[in-house]
């Protein structure tokens, strides 16, 4: 049913375009990565630019709306789109500068990670960013933003120069090291919690525009012992290793062997960040353990940002949970390779991703993110298509992680999990430096406007 129609006669000046329930292109614009999010806002204001998410923002809260800000919408927990609210859609906001000299770039708050890389390998440059092209910039920069190139060059964050911001009462402010230097360091991997971020200026890397990586698939009966055998590759491996491995479901594709096509294996995703040639040399041992399918050689950088994006096409029904470890035990493994080969369905997979490396060299301060020292970062992805399935599945991820958090660290990286507890979200900072966030908050927001996201209250 239809709401009832917001007055927007004060945005009569509003730049972009104004939806409501019942106009045409309301559900494609409420719509969102999970299809386990039906929200159905009030008023969906896709800005133009600055002066239509000041607007947005004032004409929410004169009318006491709750409000949502959409950049890529890939949010497992659905934190673009608010039911009864205002949903500030940054993705018109999507354009990229580069400048090649300098090595910087600015995008607009709704750009996403296939329209940045675009940019960006032009010039053989690059950010670490979502391990998907349709990722939000800024929903993966704002919770901290892990991705493949993370052990050579850090989280997203660690590239982060400043952002511009639009803050709850609507004024636009610029945090950097320099220029409100509280929020910027808020900003690195605090969330959503301080204000609509409509620009991000990042420090860019020498990456690409060809790498060597690519993907291997192993037989899940010798998942363990490889897995085992991958913990000891990246003990000593040089930054410019990078990848992860994961257990998931082969494609049922003609390219996949007929004795792994559509059964549980181990996968092991690789991305050199470095010269190519020095790329196939790092991997060989690997290519040395059998696998049942190699898909290794070089690439475009911008290709191993889609290799798994087949795997997770928008439209299913998500629920993620996620842990940290610090040393990855045999116990671990095991336990690890027993609950994602168990699956219930076929679309799920299981990560463990290295980190170390550049990653752990980030001095404990710089970022409100506190497991700098964690080797390991497990990501259990539950995905399936029909609605009816939800509560098996979402029992399945959760009894997944019961298990793996009896080794695992007291914190979390929160943007692979849907539904963090308050305690959950305090731990995954730590209690001095979720008590830094709340003062931000309380400077920036203290009527909690932005809680729409994994929130940390101002009281």
């Amino acid at each position: 049913m239809a709401q009832a129609a917001l007055d927007t006669a004060a945005l009569a000046d509003f730049g972009g375009e104004l939806v409501q329930d019942g106009d045409p292109g309301y559900d494609d614009a409420r719509r969102v990565f999970n299809a386990a999010i039906d929200r159905r806002p009030a008023l969906i204001a896709n800005c133009s630019g600055v002066a239509d998410v000041i607007a947005a923002l004032g004409f929410a809260r004169e009318h006491e709306l709750p409000v949502s800000v959409r950049g890529g919408a890939h949010s497992v927990a659905g934190h673009a789109v608010v039911d009864g609210g205002v949903m500030i859609n940054l993705r018109p906001m999507n354009r990229v500068r580069v400048d090649p000299e300098q090595r910087v770039a600015w995008c607009g708050g709704g750009t996403n990670w296939g329209e940045f890389d675009r940019e960006t390998q032009a010039f053989g440059l690059a950010v670490p960013g979502g391990r998907m092209p349709d990722t939000g910039v800024g929903g993966l920069t704002l919770g901290g933003g892990s991705g493949w190139l993370e052990r050579k060059y850090g989280f997203t964050v660690d590239s982060l120069l400043s952002a511009e911001v639009v803050t709850a009462d609507g004024r636009l402010v610029v945090a950097s090291e320099d220029r409100n230097p509280d929020l910027f360091w808020a900003l690195k991997g605090g969330g959503g919690n301080f204000g609509v971020v409509t620009g991000f200026e990042f420090r860019l890397h020498e990456v690409g525009p060809l790498v060597y990586g690519g993907m291997m698939l192993f037989p899940i009966d010798a998942a363990v012992d490889l897995l085992k055998a991958y913990r000891g590759f990246m003990d000593d491996a040089p930054d410019e290793i990078c990848g992860g491995a994961a257990v998931l479901c082969a494609p049922p594709e003609e390219f996949v062997p007929e004795a792994v096509r559509g059964k549980p294996v181990l996968a092991v995703i690789a991305c050199y960040a470095g010269p190519v040639d020095a790329g196939e040399r790092a991997f060989a041992p690997l290519r040395e353990w059998g696998p049942a399918l190699e898909m290794l050689s070089p690439m475009p950088y911008t290709v191993v940002q889609q290799l798994i994006s087949p795997g997770n096409p928008p439209g299913r029904h998500h629920y993620w949970k996620a842990g940290l470890i610090g040393e990855l035990t045999d116990e671990a493994i095991e336990t690890f390779i027993a609950r994602a080969s168990d699956v219930i369905s076929p679309f799920t997979a299981a990560l463990m991703l290295p980190l170390g490396g550049a990653f752990a060299r980030v001095g404990d301060s710089e970022t409100p993110f506190a497991y700098r020292r964690a080797k390991w970062d497990y990501h259990v992805l539950a995905q399936w298509a029909d609605p009816a399935e939800a509560d098996a599945n979402i029992e399945w991820a959760r009894n997944f992680d019961t298990t793996m958090a009896e080794f695992a660290e007291a914190g979390v990286y929160v943007n692979f999990v849907g539904d963090p507890s308050a305690s959950a979200v305090e731990a995954g900072f730590g209690a001095e430096k979720y008590a830094r966030l709340v003062e931000v908050k309380r400077a920036y927001d203290p009527d909690n406007v932005f809680r729409s996201n994994t929130n940390i209250p101002p009281d």
